[in-house]
């Protein structure tokens, strides 16, 4: 009995030192799992903030790429890796930031590795140049499947690229996505333990969190940046915009026989045309209209220039060909290549009752003539004459192809200049609204003032238009003899 009372003690306690031995054993797996995941943290912490560091210094994404590298090896102790990022809309991957030798996409060619004296300078140039489609090998997987992928032993993995430089073969690998929600931003590959031991689970979760911190750092710089460019450019329209409300005339010549009326009516907050109005004598009037192609400052800045060597010119020279003349040997060499303006200057006689203009390329004036004192007939003709728009061509073609014309401008006499925005609307069935119509549309409304044409102009084109949005500028400049 009491030798049975032994035993059970003995086995008693030995279970229950097994229980204790255990329960030690699992509490020293938690705090080193526990130590583990503090430690991750930390990592991740720290990434974090040199992130947001890195975008607060103004560092572009190419460079924050670089800290993603350099930060996963610390965190892994691998000796290399890469980001390699999205490139054609999505369907290709190339390496936007390597450390370390860090081994290609593709086997690479003996005669390659001559071209450069270092293998890390050469390795580097070959990830960057290297384009692979997604889905293509182990990196191009990730890509597709947006799923981390662990290779603790690569060297059996028939996925892998075996090199024949020691230095590039893969013995370990951790492939993560850096994918911000739906957005696919790229792909982070670490390579081999510089201990040599394999990566593990704690390695890949390590990784991934790198990856989510740092697609939330390349999201958020592109904001930035987004928002920057948003601040530019509403700066640059602003801007644009009071320099062209400074070109255009507020208040016209008064001459008791004339009566003038513009109207600018831009797309969008920043056109690229321009009319002008201006005294040259006591008998004659300066009137001009011009389409600068292009928008924003640049084009504002062309404006300011045409309208400056206009007024310089008509100072000098009576002839309107000879002024454009002029202007275009003022700005042939100072033009962008792909910009150029279409500009029609016009000279108004009121003494002698006539009109003198000259065409750059630009829309055909209508003239309207209430009296013809031959044919004692009323009329409406598209005034044509030979021109090539400013900033074109060089100035000795440009002179020989300019024309000058010049009309009679008597008592009921209408001579209207507009923009193609008048001609080219287009309706719901994109069908323009045409020379044809305007003429229709100016033989209806000539009698009334030039105001009360330009209005019912600019009607007739909003009703043909109906609920299409205007894309390009309108403007109207009507000289009418009274």
């Amino acid at each position: 009995m009491l030798i049975a009372f032994l035993i059970g003690a003995l086995l008693g306690f030995g279970v229950g030192l097994l229980l204790l031995l255990r329960s030690s054993h699992d509490s020293l797996r938690l705090d080193e799992e526990k130590q583990m995941l503090i430690q991750e943290n930390q990592i991740v912490v720290e990434f974090m903030h040199n992130m947001v560091e890195a975008i607060g210094e103004g560092v572009d994404r190419r460079e924050l790429f670089k800290r993603v590298v350099h930060a996963a090896i610390l965190s892994t102790g691998a000796l290399s890796a890469c980001v390699f990022e999205y490139m054609d809309e999505g369907r290709k991957l190339r390496g936007s930031a390597v450390e370390g030798l860090f081994p290609p996409h593709r086997p690479l060619p003996e005669s390659s590795r001559l071209k450069l004296t270092t293998r890390a300078r050469f390795i580097e140039q070959i990830l960057r140049s290297e384009e692979f489609e997604v889905g293509e090998g182990v990196v191009g997987a990730v890509a597709k499947s947006s799923q981390g992928i662990l290779i603790p032993d690569a060297e059996q993995d028939p996925r892998i690229i075996r090199h024949e430089d020691p230095a590039l073969r893969v013995k370990s690998l951790i492939v993560v996505p850096i994918n911000f929600r739906e957005t696919k931003i790229g792909v982070l590959a670490i390579v081999n333990p510089v201990d040599g031991i394999a990566f593990n689970e704690t390695d890949l979760s390590l990784a991934n969190s790198l990856a989510e911190q740092a697609a939330l750092a390349i999201h958020n710089l592109d904001l930035m940046e987004m928002q920057i460019e948003k601040n530019r450019l509403d700066l640059d329209i602003n801007l644009a915009s009071n320099i062209q409300g400074m070109l255009l005339p507020r208040e016209f010549p008064q001459r008791p026989n004339l009566d003038i009326g513009a109207i600018y009516n831009p797309a969008q907050k920043v056109g690229g045309d321009l009319y002008d109005v201006f005294e040259i004598d006591e008998n004659r009037i300066g009137f001009a209209i011009a389409d600068v192609s292009g928008k924003g400052i640049p084009a504002s800045l062309v404006m300011a220039i045409c309208q400056n060597n206009l007024r310089h010119f008509s100072k000098q020279f009576s002839s309107p060909a000879k002024v454009l003349t002029e202007m275009n040997r003022a700005i042939e060499n100072e033009m962008r290549r792909d910009m150029f303006v279409t500009l029609i200057y016009a000279i108004a006689d009121i003494k002698n009752e006539q009109i003198t203009l000259a065409r750059a390329g630009h829309e055909l004036p209508a003239y309207y003539h209430s009296q013809d004192s031959d044919a004692n007939r009323v009329g409406l003709e598209m005034i044509s004459s030979e021109g090539m728009a400013l900033g074109m061509v060089p100035t000795e073609l440009f002179e020989m192809v300019i024309e000058e014309v010049t009309i009679p401008f008597r008592k009921g006499d209408l001579l209207l200049l507009y923009t193609d925005g008048i001609t080219e609307t287009t309706n719901q069935s994109n069908i323009e609204f045409s020379n044809a119509r305007l003429a229709d549309a100016i033989r209806l409304l000539h009698d009334r003032s030039a105001e009360e044409l330009n209005n019912g102009l600019l009607e007739a084109v909003s009703r043909f238009a109906g609920t299409k949005q205007a894309h390009d500028d309108i403007t109207l400049l009507s000289i009418k003899h009274i």
